[in-house]
């Protein structure tokens, strides 16, 4: 249960529309997995993405795992990733046997370096190793440089799968993140702009490969009278009774990003004037969904810390959160391949980092009293 008169970082915001699609699965009685909820889900989110096909599915961590096993990621493989992320982009394909290098910043998006990532393709076709895979995250909603990243995966072969898990609703050059790679995945878990309680979206262009997640999703069971298996598969596909909350969550999403866009806009006014802040930075080609507003506070010329600051918020009841921990610097990837963007830029930018509340309920009181309690930390006259 929630905790009255916490200021949460992301919770759960219901439109009110969810029950329909709930007492539907009800009264029809399609409350185990499968049913016309998923279908529509599917249907509907791949429509509102622009690909072809989508499979819907328990988690954004799902949908990563059949990714990396559709692109052919196997024991000893090596892959690329971002640093900059959550365990979830990477787990999944360490889970199946793949080895990651780690890929850098860059500073004006806080996602994958193109030039640290060509540096990376250097060394491995000098080493006759070449990825099987390039992992990149819209981190934070804000949409990687595709016009760079893109080109140097596709003139080596490499496909691209696209994290897009904290970027639904989000676009570069006009089109939806999530269709930009080969394959690419929302997540619809409980922090995320539109939820699902849990659940997640794989999506691509590759109607055949959809079908074959699909076979896998459902434990790849054989065409056959009886339960008989050639392959192993797993038990991650979505129930009808979420895939309905899904569906009415999904017709509000522009409402959601634009009202996560003015909350960013208000903390940025009210705060971007002191001295030693920054917020993340948004590509001119790219429309974030600012799922999460993230600055960065440089001690040095601020007076304060991004630690200090949680801990202001923390004693008014208000959540907040260091930026990710980059995976390069996680104990359980020690030892992996790490290339910086001229440094580590990663590793400061979870050093000063910070996320503020950014809930789409939130109210303007609630902001406002985040942001008082952020500007109390501040020393006179910063």
């Amino acid at each position: 249960m929630a905790e009255k008169n916490r200021i949460y970082l992301s919770p759960p915001h219901m439109g009110g529309k969810e029950i329909e699609y709930i007492k539907d699965a009800f009264g029809t009685n399609w409350i185990a997995p499968l049913g016309p909820h998923v279908e529509a889900f599917e249907l509907e989110c791949a429509q509102a993405a622009g690909v072809k096909a989508a499979l819907a599915l328990t988690s954004g961590t799902a949908a990563a795992h059949l990714s990396a096993r559709l692109t052919g990621i196997g024991p000893g493989d090596l892959f690329f990733c971002s640093s900059l992320t959550f365990v979830a982009s990477v787990a999944p394909i360490v889970q199946i046997g793949g080895i990651p290098a780690f890929i850098d910043s860059a500073p004006d998006t806080w996602n994958m370096s193109p030039s640290a990532l060509e540096r990376a393709f250097r060394d491995a076709e000098a080493s006759g190793r070449m990825p099987k895979a390039v992992v990149i995250v819209n981190l934070y909603g804000e949409p990687c440089d595709m016009d760079a990243i893109l080109p140097l995966c596709g003139k080596r072969g490499v496909p691209v799968i696209e994290d897009a898990a904290e970027s639904v609703g989000s676009l570069y050059r006009g089109r939806p993140t999530g269709a930009f790679g080969k394959f690419g995945f929302y997540s619809f878990n409980g922090n995320k702009i539109i939820t699902t309680s849990g659940g997640g979206m794989l999506l691509s262009d590759d109607e055949e490969a959809i079908a074959k997640a699909r076979f896998w999703s459902t434990q790849a069971r054989d065409k056959a009278p009886w339960y008989q298996h050639s392959e192993l598969g797993y038990n991650f596909r979505m129930s009808n009774l979420l895939a309905g909350v899904g569906r009415a969550q999904l017709k509000l999403l522009e409402d959601r990003v634009a009202r996560r866009r003015a909350i960013f806009e208000r903390y940025r006014q009210e705060l971007g004037g002191l001295s030693g802040v920054s917020f993340m930075p948004e590509s001119h080609l790219a429309r974030s969904n600012r799922w999460l507003t993230a600055l960065v506070v440089d001690p040095a010329i601020a007076g304060t810390t991004n630690l200090k600051i949680m801990e202001a918020l923390a004693a008014e009841n208000i959540e907040s959160r260091p930026v990710w921990k980059p995976m390069h610097l996680q104990p359980v990837f020690s030892g992996a391949r790490y290339y910086g963007h001229d440094g580590d830029k990663s590793g400061a930018l979870f050093d000063n980092g910070l996320c503020l509340p950014s809930g789409s309920s939130l109210s303007e009181e609630d902001q406002a009293l985040v942001i008082r309690t952020v500007l109390s930390v501040f020393p006179a006259g910063l």
